[in-house]
């Protein structure tokens, strides 16, 4: 590296992080509690330390320095002097070094060892008496970047939300087992990018590409000792640089060009982001980052007993987004992403943590407040989980406006239709409906409900309908762990079977709960893999499991069965495309009527009368007709019937009056066949099954 002097100069408090300027780096760091804070700089290699400088000025509680003639590149971390104080929430420890929280690239691998504790930890020894061994060489570094990219011609596609179809998926296990590419390149971003991938989510009519966290995140300590890893990622140790292992070239504009290939091809990108809780886990955890540079502003302490933190996220600590400061290094973090990367949207994991002030979630939080004004977020998909594990915590359906939601109310209701359970009926009729019972409220849309039937935390749909139990021993956790009511069942057999009868009831249920999810009113998000049959054969909380039991077996997607159902899939997308009555951006209550007689949203029981309160409440009705009217893409108006049979025996089904010319354009029993004409009033609706049919136009003159 090249001699740099061995003194700073001032610099400047903001920006916050290493920013070069072109004539040399000024760096910034928030700590309102620290007496002195040190720049440390290292070689290339991030093994040798070669320099210790005293940030030379603090102003509004940032300490800041500017390095002459310093370059991208640049390997650095902190060192942070002040009260080691646990029981008054200080843990400032300077033989800790500590990564800055806005580095934008990291160097190196964290390497477990009782050094980076802050107090004395090891074998048959675990207090807070101050620990005193230097952690520099078992530290990640930060690396000092040049942010400049040219974007070209790269435009967001700015799906509407309507239109707008979620495939959720892992960078890594995505790709891992693709032979069509490069070794160093899969599970990477490139790979990502590369033509097979995107060919592939286009083939799906896939709008938006949802990946678990991709900023880089630790590998506990408690999974290395098992020989187990941290897969999923929702363990942050940086919320501006993106995981080292996810980059094959190592340079972060791995990432930009895959973003911009994705956007040439009019799909979008939104991050799972994990701003709730830190990897630096309860008081008794290591000392990488926040916990060293300001423990008492970073995290939410327990009052009157500060050595013990507030954990509402199960992960032994909480981001203290009450303090502006942290605030701002979230939306900092955000608009980072947004900017730098050109990324399109965000789910916020555990966003009730997120949303909560002294008195409990609030959704005029500060987070929710700062980020609705935002000129740049605010513009952006923005998706919450809109639960955490604290008092108060399940927030589904109060979250503000702009903001969408993971409906796990749809998820357990289509599951237990489809199961079989009794009763369900009204329910499934409201999440058909958008869940307007949930978020009909403040001028929401049913965008706001993201409809999905599984998701990375749960069941694959293979699993859903091959298992009653869960199979999670191989977490190491006494199968103890994950979910234990799942709404699910084996049909006959637990796991894989080659019985043809429970096999093809098992594929018939997978497409009657897909046609159901892309019928719905609101976001349908899929699952990736769910498209192939990809199963994790039981495990239905794979979190550590980076390995083939989570990643996407490709040679499901070549077998036959693989290729009809993602051609099931597709067919669907293509629908919900082609069909406006199947995406409504607004909320449908059947007082409108798109040409006399018909109104656009009308409930039929399996004898084509119409739903009465009776019926509504007859626990043994599993057949329900949904008749919609609406405004047809082309012009005029368009009506579709979806027909659904939950039963366990095969149920004729009269057609709702008026009579119309219906075609029959998907049936869960025989998916590949094409459209057909129904003749006659009736039809017969096999058991556990779904039909959709759209009436053929002209349908001006139906009320004659």
């Amino acid at each position: 590296m090249p001699l740099l002097p061995d003194w700073l100069l001032p610099g400047r408090p903001a920006p916050l992080g290493a920013t070069w300027d072109g004539l040399g780096i000024n760096f910034a760091v928030f700590s309102a509690h620290a007496a002195r804070v040190e720049l440390c700089l290292f070689d290339p290699s991030g093994r040798k330390e070669v320099a210790r400088l005293d940030l030379p000025e603090c102003t509004d509680e940032v300490w800041h320095g500017y390095l002459p003639e310093a370059r991208p590149g640049l390997v650095y971390g902190y060192r942070a002097h002040g009260p080691y104080q646990p029981e008054q929430g200080h843990r400032f420890n300077p033989n800790k070094l500590l990564l800055d929280p806005y580095a934008r690239q990291i160097s190196g691998a964290l390497r477990w060892s009782d050094a980076l504790f802050g107090h004395r930890h090891g074998p048959g020894r675990t207090d807070l008496s101050f620990d005193r061994r230097d952690s520099a060489a078992a530290m990640p570094k930060g690396v000092v970047v040049d942010d400049v990219f040219n974007w070209g011609d790269d435009r967001p596609p700015n799906v509407p939300w309507d239109r707008t179809v979620i495939y959720e998926t892992h960078l890594r296990g995505l790709t891992m087992r693709r032979d069509d590419l490069a070794p160093r390149e899969r599970g990477t971003f490139a790979a990502l990018a590369s033509p097979p991938v995107i060919e592939h989510l286009l083939r799906l009519g896939v709008t938006a590409v949802e990946l678990l966290p991709v900023q880089a995140f630790l590998q506990d300590r408690f999974l290395v000792e098992r020989r187990l890893r941290n897969y999923w990622g929702y363990s942050p140790l940086s919320y501006f640089a993106p995981e080292p292992g996810y980059l094959a070239s190592g340079g972060l504009d791995e990432i930009r060009v895959a973003i911009r290939r994705l956007h040439a091809a009019g799909i979008e990108v939104i991050l799972d982001v994990v701003y709730n809780h830190t990897c630096e886990g309860d008081g008794l955890g290591p000392t990488l980052s926040w916990r060293g540079l300001d423990n008492a502003s970073y995290y939410r302490l327990q009052p009157g007993e500060e050595r013990r933190y507030i954990d509402e996220t199960g992960c032994g600590n909480t981001v203290n987004l009450s303090h502006p400061r942290v605030l701002q290094m979230v939306m900092d973090s955000l608009r980072h992403w947004a900017t730098a990367f050109h990324v399109d949207g965000f789910r916020f994991d555990l966003c009730s943590t997120l949303g909560r002030e002294a008195h409990g979630f609030d959704p005029g939080s500060g987070f929710f407040d700062a980020i609705r004004q935002d000129p740049v977020l605010s513009r952006l998909k923005l998706i919450a989980e809109p639960w955490d594990l604290g008092p108060g915590g399940y927030q589904l359906g109060n979250h503000p406006p702009g903001f969408s939601e993971w409906n796990d109310r749809f998820r357990d209701g289509v599951r237990r239709f489809w199961r079989g359970d009794a009763g369900l009926r009204p329910d499934l009729a409201a999440r058909l409906s958008g869940s307007g019972d949930l978020f009909e409220r403040r001028r929401r849309r049913p965008w706001a409900s993201v409809n999905f039937v599984a998701a990375h935390d749960g069941f694959t749909l293979e699993d859903l309908v091959s298992h009653e139990e869960r199979h999670n021993e191989a977490n190491g956790e006494g199968n103890r762990d994950g979910h234990g009511e799942n709404f699910s069942a084996n049909w006959g057999a637990e796991g894989a079977t080659d019985d043809p009868d429970i096999l093809s009831l098992r594929r018939r249920l997978k497409r009657a709960m897909l046609l159901t999810l892309f019928a719905a009113h609101g976001t349908p998000m899929l699952l990736g893999g769910d498209e192939f049959g990809r199963t994790q054969h039981g495990n239905n909380n794979a979190y550590c499991q980076d390995n083939e039991t989570s990643w996407l077996d490709w040679s499901l997607a070549a077998a036959p069965e693989g290729r009809k159902l993602a051609a099931f899939v597709a067919r669907l997308a293509a629908l919900r495309r082609q069909h406006p009555t199947l995406r409504s951006p607004v909320f449908r209550h059947g007082v409108t009527e798109p040409l006399p007689g018909l109104p656009d949203t009308a409930w039929f029981d399996a004898d084509g009368t119409l739903m009465t309160p009776e019926r509504w409440n007859d626990p043994e009705g599993r057949v329900l007709q949904l008749r919609r009217a609406g405004a047809a893409e082309a012009g005029g108006v368009e009506v579709t019937l979806l027909l659904l049979n939950a039963s366990e025996r095969d149920r004729v089904a009269t057609l709702p009056a008026p009579a119309l010319a219906w075609v029959s354009v998907l049936d869960t029993t025989d998916p590949e066949a094409p459209g057909h004409p129904v003749a006659g009033a009736t039809l017969r609706l096999a058991a556990r099954s779904a039909r959709l049919l759209v009436a053929l136009p002209p349908l001006e003159d139906i009320s004659g």
